[in-house]
């Protein structure tokens, strides 16, 4: 690789139809990170969506003993990105479709940190839903494989089972290393 200036990219944590309006498992004020999101991609070098794409039996859904009603089952219009972050995405991973292996970060079961370091990415914008899951996972996986990252703030939205879990969950990616901001 040459000596060009790292890259860096943008990472659509889950923005998929059942965690938005509507959706069964629905995140409160989820379709506004979508407008941030987009704002944010105009200055990327490349854009990554991560989807969860479960098996109808996957190991989260309640029936199988885990915490959530059953969402983003493969090939539903829950599992759908939002048609605007699908736009956007030079790049979509899936992840979560293993039935019996749960998987909240991008990285999990996925080449994503590799795709990143082939194209010369070193730097990560995240956000996305869930703040308190699925992006928290992702932001901290991705520090750990040393990658610079930056949280968008106002581009991220939490489901805050317990009340302050998203701010619990942002105040863990700031002490891990990751920077805080808005797009």
């Amino acid at each position: 690789m040459s000596a060009a200036a790292p890259r860096t990219a943008l990472i659509a944590v889950d923005v998929q139809g059942d965690f938005l309006p509507g959706g069964s498992l629905a995140v409160l004020d989820g379709l506004a990170v979508v407008e941030s999101l987009l704002r944010a991609a105009a200055g990327v070098d490349m854009v990554v969506a991560t989807r969860d794409w479960h098996p109808p039996d996957h190991v989260s859904f309640a029936a199988r003993g885990g915490p959530w009603p059953v969402h983003c089952v493969a090939g539903t219009a829950g599992a759908a990105l939002h048609p605007e972050i699908d736009r956007v995405a030079g790049v979509v991973v899936s992840k979560g479709s293993n039935p019996d292996v749960e998987a909240y970060s991008g990285f999990d079961g996925a080449p994503l940190a590799a795709l990143l370091r082939g194209a010369g990415v070193q730097r990560l914008l995240v956000g996305g839903l869930a703040t308190d899951y699925c992006v928290r996972a992702t932001v901290l996986h991705a520090l750990s494989e040393r990658f610079a990252v930056t949280v968008l703030c106002d581009a991220v939205r939490a489901v805050d089972v317990r009340s302050g879990d998203g701010d619990r969950a942002l105040q863990q990616m700031r002490e891990a290393g990751a920077l805080l901001t808005g797009t």
